[in-house]
């Protein structure tokens, strides 16, 4: 009987291809390729983390000397340089929905269906970035001018970030390589920070104007100044804003490139099982139901805000409340470094102790050393100390929102299985939510600087600007760290949380890959038979 039955399974081998006859067999085969399929090397995760730094080398340049360029170097008048500067960050907070809504409603390609949004937006990304740092010959028209290149530079950095951020969800479908694949994004982005503050500073530094030392004859001083600048050296310094742009602009090309001829987008097996995708409103309106994303949207929405708060008035801090002028750049490497360095300790920290111990232990290390700058008189070696201090919560608060997103991504797809296409969608908004932020913190600080009476290039100021410097920079972002901590208790993706939701995707993968293979492979049988 053995030897029949032996005989008989040896014949349909001859028959029948092997794939047929291993179907039990297949899903387990099918987990240990999908396994190492999912594990990312150092290539793809290096090639993932430079595409970041596009973004955040052009907005550092932007953000620190824009406004300087135009009032100094494009000359345009004060109000004018307002109204850019104001339109250009609402547009920016404007477009990440639009182009979220965009995202949603795109197929997949060859290319998947976030790198065409990528490959396409830079080429006329770099031409706008360059035009707003080019002087046009007609004065009339300037504030236009930059107002259309900046807006439309935001437009199109925006359809290049936003794909890029939700490009998380698509590298790796395993939540230990995806945070690995953050931390080493977010180490690039902090070194694009320093690459876009380094390179603009050392070129452009020769645009700097002197300070006037008494405002009561400030126009009679910048009517000498103006005279005493010849139209050479205006043209010198111009011509080094637009190297400067060049530069710039070459490394986004690089960034690009590099992104995508190294990361590949990966779609997820049970999505390929959707007939259509879902519109955009609801799931917008799935997204902002979900608690876990509410959560952790407001949570870091205030510890946004606190340090923004302390980068839109580092400069004018340092230079008037504690009288370093000329070690602002330095003050501000040294945050940048310390935050490089230690993003590495922040991921392992994570990995060990937990996402939501990370948040806690890395952003509120910021308060003792923002109540050290407080009470302290004006010193430089603490100032660097504090500096440094101060990189290692910046690297926490760069690297834990990137992280976290995912998780309440997973979270989202669990309790709504049918509902794909929404990733987009998280990101834009988390996206749109701290660029409002950046311009709470804009308007909030100018408003007051202003009601304490700030002198314009002044080479001091009153003490009441001094007094509003150091609670803008001390006391109102350790209040807004504090808020934003107890909103983090309402959180409620835990570690077990979040292993059990692993389990669970993991499970439907699995599920999804075998009834995909049992599919094809009854496809085969019937077709031989």
């Amino acid at each position: 009987m053995a030897k029949g039955e032996g005989a008989e399974s040896g014949s349909a081998a001859g028959l029948l291809p092997t794939s047929i006859l291993q179907v039990g067999e297949r899903p387990a085969q099918v987990k240990k390729e999908q396994k190492k399929k999912q594990q990312l090397s150092i290539c793809n995760k290096l090639c993932y983390a430079v595409g970041g730094a596009p973004y955040q080398v052009t907005g550092c340049a932007l953000g620190f000397f824009l406004q300087i360029y135009l009032l100094d170097v494009a000359q345009v008048d004060p109000f004018s340089a307002s109204i850019i500067l104001f339109v250009g960050r609402a547009w920016d907070a404007f477009t990440d929905p639009l182009v979220g809504f965009c995202i949603s409603k795109s197929s997949w390609t060859r290319l998947g269906r976030l790198m065409p949004w990528i490959i396409f937006s830079t080429p006329l990304a770099i031409i706008a970035y360059f035009l707003i740092w080019f002087v046009p010959d007609f004065p009339q028209g300037q504030a236009l001018w930059y107002l259309l290149f900046y807006c439309l530079f935001q437009t199109l950095v925006t359809c290049f970030h936003v794909p890029y951020s939700a490009l998380t969800m698509f590298i790796s479908t395993e939540q230990s390589e995806r945070d690995s694949a953050t931390a080493y994004r977010m180490t690039v982005e902090v070194l694009g920070t320093v690459l876009g503050t380094a390179i603009q500073g050392q070129i452009v530094g020769q645009a700097d104007m002197p300070c006037l030392e008494d405002p009561s004859d400030s126009a009679v001083a910048l009517e000498d100044a103006n005279r005493t600048q010849s139209i050479t050296s205006l043209r010198e310094t111009q011509n080094a804003y637009l190297l400067a742009a060049g530069v710039i602009a070459s490394i986004y090309v690089i960034c690009a490139v590099i992104l995508v001829l190294g990361v590949r987008e990966q779609r997820e097996p049970y999505e390929s099982q959707q007939a259509e995708p879902m519109s955009f409103f609801r799931g917008l309106r799935l997204v902002m139901s979900h608690g876990p994303y509410v959560r952790l949207i407001a949570g870091f929405l205030f510890t946004s805000l606190a340090f923004m708060l302390v980068e839109g008035n580092f400069a004018l801090f340092c230079t008037y409340t504690l009288g370093f002028r000329n070690e602002f750049q330095n003050l501000l490497l040294a945050i940048m470094l310390s935050a490089t360095f230690t993003i590495p300790l922040w991921q392992w920290f994570l990995t060990r102790f937990g996402k939501k111990t990370a948040v806690y232990v890395g952003i509120s290390s910021a308060v003792p050393f923002l109540i050290l700058v407080a009470l302290m008189e004006s010193n430089l070696i603490v100032t660097y100390v504090v500096a440094v201090a101060a990189g290692i919560s910046v690297a926490a608060a760069f690297l834990l929102p990137w992280s976290m997103l995912p998780d309440v991504i997973d979270d989202f797809h669990l309790k709504q299985p049918h509902s794909h296409g929404t990733e987009p969608i998280f990101f834009s908004f988390y996206v749109f939510f701290t660029k409002f932020a950046s311009g709470v913190s804009l308007g909030v600080s100018t408003l007051s600087l202003d009601f304490a009476g700030y002198r314009t290039r002044g080479c001091s100021q009153p003490a009441p600007v001094r007094f509003t410097l150091k609670m803008l920079v001390t006391m109102a972002p350790i209040a807004l760290i504090l808020l934003g901590l107890l909103l983090f208790k309402l959180y409620p993706i835990d570690e077990e949380k979040r292993r059990q939701n692993k389990k669970a995707l993991q499970a439907l993968r699995e599920e999804a890959s075998s009834s995909g293979c049992s599919d094809t492979d009854s496809t085969e049988l019937a077709s031989i038979l």
